[in-house]
């Protein structure tokens, strides 16, 4: 994990280009609203996939229209993306 997340942050160009400072919260969950497979895995290799699950499940629970849209994609990448870190960690 980054020192500074506003740092990694600053790699996600126009996630929330109206706040940068926004939390991480905001911008994972902004994240998996437009879900995109590469920056679902560059979130989770800095916050962990459990981070991942934790925000979308919070997502889910707000009942907003976007989730609902989006549910199939995240839940589809968040899938691959455990069966991939379980895969790494039995190779090591």
């Amino acid at each position: 994990m980054n020192a500074d997340p506003s740092l990694f942050w600053q790699k996600q160009p126009g996630l929330i280009w109206s706040n940068p400072l926004a939390s991480d919260s905001v911008h994972i969950r902004r994240a998996l609203l437009f879900p995109r497979f590469e920056q679902l895995l560059e979130i989770a290799l800095e916050f962990g996939l459990t981070r991942l699950w934790e925000e979308w499940t919070i997502l889910q629970a707000d009942g907003i229209s976007e989730a609902e849209r989006a549910r199939g994609s995240v839940q589809r990448i968040l899938s691959h993306l455990g069966e991939g870190f379980a895969r790494a960690a039995e190779r090591h």
